[in-house]
């Protein structure tokens, strides 16, 4: 089995090298070539164009920034007809559903797949796979996820995952906000947010998330692992969905406001923790 991965950043190099690592035969293309070229080491085969990526493999994975970006390499990619197309990016609502008709088009058996999960579980081979698609395909999606995720949730007609995803990632942004708030204020009255943490911890408020973001935001470093420029483009997502959908967008527009302000700040490519940056200098 050959296997095209279409974008090779943070989430797309790590299911790459998983795959690899699986014994999977791997072809690798990414808009900067430096970033794909990272991947021969590991055994992949870096491809000048997506076309002679996707050229002669089973299996085509978009790992790319928004739908424009996939459905713009998907078409220049112009894979066989007939080729299973496993799209894991985040793309929202009527992105997926675009990215459908697209693989209609083109005669794809598409899958919408987007996965939760950052750098370390995509790494480790830990994510979850929101999968949706034909029904007849879901055991070889089962099976060609294995060295990528701890689990795959299969949810019925393609566009489920992406529909839920932005569920979660609406969770997941409010939080962080949540969370660069209570160090903020913590760190403006003096008080070390540690005491914040003791508080809350193994208790009801508690959640492991507390714990990965809130040492970022007390040490004022990101390394990244979700960026803020992607927490944006999720979170205008989330927006738009809710109002299309009659649910009021108030909180997770107050955290678009934040991250939109920790990107002008110069935080666009750092982790999404960088929120606290917004959030102590509000001015």
């Amino acid at each position: 089995m050959t296997v095209a991965v279409l974008g090779t950043g943070i989430m797309g190099a790590a299911v790459a090298r998983n795959w690899l690592r699986a014994g999977v035969a791997v072809r690798v293309w990414n808009r900067t070539a430096e970033t794909a070229e990272a991947l021969a080491p590991d055994g992949a085969v870096v491809c000048d164009t997506p076309a002679a990526c996707v050229d002669g493999a089973d299996v085509v994975v978009t790992v790319l920034f928004d739908a424009a970006s996939v459905a713009t390499v998907m078409t220049a990619a112009a894979p066989a007809p007939g080729t299973l197309w496993l799209q894991l990016s985040t793309v929202g609502v009527p992105g997926a559903d675009d990215l459908a008709a697209l693989a209609a088009e083109l005669g794809l058996v598409y899958v919408d797949a987007p996965v939760l999960g950052t750098r370390q579980p995509a790494e480790q081979g830990k994510l979850n796979v929101l999968a949706s698609g034909p029904a007849e395909v879901r055991e070889r999606v089962e099976a060609l996820c294995a060295p990528i995720a701890a689990k795959v949730t299969w949810l019925g007609d393609a566009g489920a995952g992406s529909r839920i995803k932005l569920v979660v990632n609406s969770w997941v942004l409010t939080a962080v906000a949540g969370l660069a708030q209570s160090v903020a204020l913590a760190d403006g009255l003096g008080l070390d947010p540690k005491l914040f943490l003791s508080l809350v911890s193994g208790g009801a408020l508690d959640m492991p998330y507390l714990h990965a973001k809130a040492p970022s935001m007390m040490e004022r470093s990101y390394p990244v692992a979700f960026p803020v420029s992607g927490g944006v483009k999720d979170a205008e997502l989330v927006g738009d969905l809710a109002s299309a959908v009659g649910v009021d967008r108030s909180v997770v527009d107050a955290a678009a406001a934040l991250l939109r302000t920790a990107s002008d700040r110069g935080f666009a490519a750092d982790d999404l923790a960088a929120l606290y940056e917004a959030v102590r200098s509000p001015s």
